[in-house]
């Protein structure tokens, strides 16, 4: 049984920006439907106060952190701030300097941590009730109200709308990996002497996905499905396989008659159009959610020894880039392996709703050629 097409994540993954649009567009129709509907003074807060809580919650475990840092943030910050305005004293004075002190406090205690973001809507609160530091018991309630309910109408929409959760996003980001490391590996036996710029593209885009999923373990380690160390491991061998196919790009042309002697090994190549697809069968897996059972094929090195051993130039020098050659597709094929074993002992990787979601198969693209709008993506976080 297929998802309907709305809660399918491959297409939530896929058009994540547009979504993102259209759940801002959402919540903000929310809040002025809601001031619209009670008259509420000062509404205009409530509506600054959605726009700004939507900007960085693009994740389920995001929204779970940063939820948590607004909500606390704009509480603290409007309770300060209506302290400062009810002491019995003259606001001149005692309101700017309490706003400075709760500012001082808050950013002292929240610099360097990873609840800096609540520091920040606390000052933000505080300023929005305090105003210009002469306003009334009424105005600063009412501001405070607004703030806070701009904050839970983002926070709800985010969190329940079509929401975007890092698991997914992680699995897709490897997939995607996987599917570029492939390429690579693939093009680099048929490549002229130096690597073209399509290869400098793929290698400079598997770059950015590592970047994209660094950024992601916080929120996939909040959702409570991976842990830190797990996610720390999948993308260290995804480094390290990035890193040997750099290797093998480079060694591949060091020298003519290296490369000759690289190319007179029989059935080199088809083991390495052996691990390229089997790298593809694992983008495939995780995916679409299925349990990893992918064979990597270790090379037999041991045919090859004679002709990577022996080799010499024409003026009789010892030719080392063939042994290094395939030592290097050893070592990726064994990274490989470590990857699929590393992959195959997270219980909660594989999932029954992307499974029955890989049905709708027009969402899947072939990642052959960039589906359409995937540079777009790059760009996203």
């Amino acid at each position: 049984m297929n998802l309907p097409p709305l809660r399918d994540p491959h297409l939530n993954y896929r058009y994540r920006r547009r979504l993102h649009v259209v759940r801002v567009l959402l919540a903000l129709s929310v809040t002025f439907a809601i001031i619209s509907l009670f008259e509420l003074p000062h509404s205009g807060w409530a509506l600054v106060s959605t726009v700004m809580v939507m900007g960085n919650l693009p994740h389920v475990g995001g929204v779970l952190d940063k939820g948590r840092q607004r909500l606390l943030g704009s509480l603290l910050g409007a309770g300060w701030g209506l302290l400062l305005i009810l002491v019995p004293l003259s606001p001149t004075l005692v309101i700017p300097l309490g706003a400075l002190i709760g500012i001082g406090a808050a950013t002292w205690l929240t610099f360097g941590s990873r609840h800096g973001y609540s520091g920040l809507m606390f000052a933000i609160s505080l300023l929005l009730v305090i105003g210009a530091g002469n306003q009334e018991l009424d105005v600063a309630l009412w501001r405070a109200f607004d703030v806070l309910l701009g904050t839970l109408v983002g926070i709800a929409v985010t969190a329940l709308v079509l929401p975007q959760k890092a698991t997914d996003m992680m699995r897709f980001l490897l997939a995607d990996n996987l599917e570029r490391l492939a390429r690579l590996y693939q093009a680099h036996t048929e490549s002229t002497h130096a690597p073209d710029v399509d290869t400098q593209r793929l290698l400079k885009a598997a770059s950015k996905l590592l970047v994209k999923q660094r950024n992601l373990v916080d929120a996939i380690h909040r959702e409570r499905r991976l842990r830190r160390d797990e996610l720390d491991e999948l993308i260290s061998l995804q480094r390290r396989m990035l890193s040997t196919i750099e290797l093998l790009l480079e060694t591949h042309w060091t020298t003519r008659a290296g490369h000759e002697r690289i190319a007179a090994m029989v059935g080199l190549r088809e083991e390495q159009f052996r691990l390229a697809s089997e790298l593809d069968t694992l983008a495939y897996q995780v995916r679409t959610g299925q349990p990893i059972d992918v064979a990597i094929s270790p090379f037999d090195l041991q045919r090859h020894a004679e002709l990577a051993c022996n080799a010499r130039s024409e003026d009789g020098r010892v030719l080392f880039s063939p042994s290094g050659y395939l030592w290097l597709n050893r070592e990726l094929a064994r990274l490989a392996q470590a990857l699929v074993s590393q992959l195959g002992s997270l219980e909660r990787l594989p999932s029954r709703r992307l499974r029955r979601a890989s049905g709708r198969s027009r969402f899947i693209a072939d990642r052959t050629e960039p589906v359409q709008g995937e540079q777009e993506n790059e760009r996203q976080p």
